[in-house]
């Protein structure tokens, strides 16, 4: 019995540290958000879906279904235990601490922005309103005191909404994760542990997995933005053709952001992988993406040394469910565009 146990270990340390170093692998530069590097023009007409939905698409979106089957398949084995117990050895200096990682990594956040200044949320959201920099201030100090969260929650919608109304909706349709992480800081703050069945951390979650939904889209459907990141960091197109480098960009994005909305093992991977991905991303693209992507970073720690459990769900349900939000996603990107802009979706 202990020799299998320290074979079940050892299996769940090996495949820990593959999808970790899967993050070297998959495409890099998806990781550095293209409208903080390169120009972009949201209100232009996207490719066509008939032109998305080519062969290589439907190529990589079934390897995605079967990877995904395969890892929720695992998730029920001993393997998956000792895999799961992995993730919890390395993340277990976490544990219990996630409230505090999550009020000082966004607090840090909007000190951070507020020292550049001339920004409203993110690199690209620029402005030259002053009072938006001590909002940004006031959030950052509401944070030290947990009666004073919800005020920092108010003050992160109120940016959202400045990004809503300089911006419009489309392009802040980038970014729910403030929004999430506003209803974690409110609910912690009020010392709810749960709104309709779901923590704080999970709506968190929820809201971060969802702007990862909606960039994946954007991969496919302009990828020429970031056609110069790649002329400007050609060793890590890793010398794939640069249209199939964005499908599979995209592909492995929604897959990986699905995946923190399933069950405790694969979305802790899931949040393992994007975590060493966007930090590596770092290296390469310097101070702005450390700092536009430090929410979402801090984010992906929680989820990873959460410890929080979800029903059973069988693994043939992770496929079919990933199918309809891609689905619904593509939908709903080409379908806000064709309404704000009112350009056409095939």
């Amino acid at each position: 019995m202990r020799d299998n146990k320290s074979v079940e270990v050892k299996w769940g340390g090996s495949i820990a540290c593959g999808l970790s170093l899967l993050a070297f692998i998959v495409p890099t530069a998806a990781r550095a958000h293209v409208k903080w590097f390169a120009p972009y023009d949201v209100a232009q007409a996207p490719i066509g879906l008939t032109d998305v939905l080519n062969p290589t698409f439907i190529e990589l979106l079934v390897l995605t279904l079967l990877v995904l089957w395969t890892l929720c398949s695992l998730e029920r084995t001993s393997v998956g235990g000792a895999l799961l117990g992995s993730v919890d050895e390395v993340f277990i200096l976490l544990r219990g601490k996630i409230d505090t990682l999550i009020r000082g990594g966004t607090a840090a956040f909007f000190v951070a922005i507020w020292a550049h200044g001339g920004i409203i949320l993110t690199p690209e959201l620029t402005t030259t309103v002053a009072a938006t920099e001590w909002l940004q201030a006031a959030i950052a100090v509401c944070l030290l005191f947990r009666v004073t969260m919800p005020l920092s929650a108010a003050g992160i919608v109120i940016l959202f909404a400045q990004g809503v109304w300089s911006y419009g909706l489309f392009h802040m349709m980038d970014y729910p994760i403030f929004l999430g992480t506003a209803a974690y800081l409110a609910l912690s703050g009020l010392g709810r542990t749960s709104v309709l069945g779901l923590r704080p951390l999970d709506i968190a979650r929820i809201g971060a997995a969802i702007t990862l939904l909606w960039a994946s889209i954007e991969k496919w459907a302009y990828p020429e933005w970031t056609y110069p990141i790649l002329y400007a960091h050609q060793r890590l197109a890793m010398g794939l053709d640069p249209r199939f480098y964005m499908i599979a960009a995209g592909m492995v994005e929604f897959g990986l952001a699905f995946a923190l909305l399933w069950t405790p093992l694969v979305r802790r991977m899931a949040a393992v992988v994007l975590l060493s991905m966007f930090t590596s991303a770092v290296f390469e693209f310097g101070k702005i993406d450390a700092i536009g992507h430090l929410v979402i970073i801090i984010i992906l720690l929680s989820i990873a040394a959460d410890d929080g459990i979800a029903p059973r769900r069988s693994p043939a349900l992770a496929p079919f469910w990933l199918s309809v939000a891609l689905v619904l996603t593509i939908l709903a990107y080409y379908g806000s565009h064709a309404f704000f802009f009112g350009t056409s979706v095939v």
